[in-house]
């Protein structure tokens, strides 16, 4: 009866001081791709195959689609960050931006404008090396 007696008048260990909330979660892995790379190679690539806001096709539209800047007022920083978005960090082989543009007799997904024939295609295989470069941090 008096340990009982005890315990309700000075509580028990460890419950009178509180403890420091948990930390939240982190935000995971994330792939780092290379700025340079996507502005001295893969941009142009981009670009050479209409891929940029010039047209009807990536200028702009429902939130979530790949937009790029148009050739007359092109945002090279801007469009890495729409195209970064088009990379899949763990399954990077099944990422958009390999998939869409490539023939479907090839593997890729439908998509109205086919810009490589094959995953020989030389810019094709830039594209792929500079995704698959890409870091996680």
């Amino acid at each position: 009866m008096a340990l009982a007696l005890l315990v309700v008048t000075t509580g028990t260990p460890g419950c009178l001081q509180p403890t420091a909330p948990p930390k939240p979660p982190g935000g995971g892995t994330r792939l780092v791709l290379d700025f340079p790379t996507f502005r001295d190679s893969i941009s142009p690539i981009l670009g050479a195959h209409g891929c940029d806001a010039g047209g009807d096709c990536h200028g702009g539209g429902i939130r979530g689609t790949l937009e790029l800047s148009p050739e007359s007022a092109k945002d090279v920083n801007y469009d890495f960050d729409q195209i970064s978005q088009q990379v899949y960090p763990t399954l990077r082989d099944s990422s958009e931006i390999l998939l869409r543009p490539l023939a479907m007799a090839a593997g890729g997904h439908p998509h109205p404008y086919k810009a490589f024939a094959s995953k020989d295609d030389p810019e094709f295989r830039t594209l792929s090396a500079w995704v698959h470069a890409g870091v996680l941090q």
